[in-house]
């Protein structure tokens, strides 16, 4: 097994992944998840209530970590430059808006999407590795991985093979992911778990601490194709996840819940949760993301509810 070298050697982890045997171990000796707990902490802290004031704020902060995503068979050129110019200015009448973090597509329209955001800022991401699935020969999903990081993408979204890691095979998603990190070069690497096949909240602790040995920059809930996709209970245990790992090996790694993240109530109780179980850390759209599509428009609604006290028309933001 190819040993990652993003682990610190007093860490005491590199040596765990030397052997298929040895992480096994570790992985299943990694405390178990208090089901009961989290998602009693979780609907907990989803009460939290917060001021107009830190309300526009929380809005503001949900639109700039915003992975606004257009991922389907009929995507077009033309749809995603529309995108990009709405991740460009989410409200062209508000100039005040932040922009979004990035635009997320198919690795064949990533040439487009990064002619269209040139000089902007806005990141181009792409999913990668045979997309949703995961099953496809390692070949291929480096051949998916190379083409679109040399097609521009800065950013690559990747997802494990989950019947290798519910077989037990932990050393093949392991090594997956090392050579798709290596391919990435400069780009950094989401790696999405699909918790809502992992079937255990114990499944996606051990996942998430797989993904993070093996050099993910990310940890990712879900491709927005299964469901259930990103639970507030999911992302609490990624979350402990990567705060202890940083704890244990001083490097830090983002989390990224996608999928059914719909509305502003929504966004802002993820964001109390980063808040109080990793820490203000991961409170900026360098640690911490949401992938969605239709989320914008409400953030938009709420935050032109709180400047001007009505709500614009239906019709006022353009549809996703």
């Amino acid at each position: 097994m190819t040993v990652t070298p993003t682990i610190p050697a007093d860490s005491g982890l590199a040596e765990i992944t030397s052997t298929a045997g040895s992480l096994r171990g570790f992985l299943h000796g990694l405390p178990g998840v208090d089901q009961v707990g989290a998602e009693e902490r979780a609907a907990r802290l989803a009460t939290r209530s917060i001021k107009k004031s830190a309300k526009a704020e929380a809005i503001d902060l949900a639109v700039s970590m915003v992975d606004l995503t257009t991922l389907e068979g009929a995507d077009t050129p033309g749809k995603v430059r529309a995108l990009c110019a709405k991740g460009m200015h989410p409200d062209p009448g508000d100039a005040s808006v932040p922009m979004v973090a990035a635009i997320c597509v198919y690795s064949d329209l990533v040439a487009e999407a990064v002619r269209a955001l040139a000089g902007s800022g806005v990141g181009v991401a792409s999913v990668a590795t045979s997309f949703p699935s995961g099953r496809a020969p390692l070949e291929a999903k480096l051949a998916d991985t190379r083409r679109a990081v040399e097609d521009g993408a800065g950013e690559i979204d990747m997802v494990i093979d989950r019947g290798a890691f519910l077989a037990g095979d932990y050393a093949k998603v392991f090594e997956e992911i090392v050579a798709v990190k290596a391919a990435c070069g400069q780009a950094h690497l989401k790696v999405i778990l699909e918790t809502g096949e992992l079937v255990t909240y114990d499944n996606v602790r051990r996942a998430s601490w797989l993904a993070m040995m093996a050099g993910a920059d990310f940890i990712k809930t879900s491709t927005g194709k299964v469901s259930p996709a990103a639970t507030l209970p999911v992302t609490l245990v990624m979350l402990e996840a990567v705060r202890d790992f940083r704890a244990r090996t001083g490097r830090q790694v983002g989390v990224k819940p996608a999928g059914g993240i719909r509305t502003t109530k929504d966004a802002i109780k993820y964001l109390v949760l980063v808040n109080e179980t990793a820490g203000p850390d991961w409170l900026t759209p360098a640690w911490f993301r949401i992938g969605a599509s239709s989320l914008l428009n409400d953030l938009l609604m709420q935050r032109r509810k709180l400047t001007t006290g009505v709500y614009a028309g239906p019709d006022y933001f353009t549809l996703d």
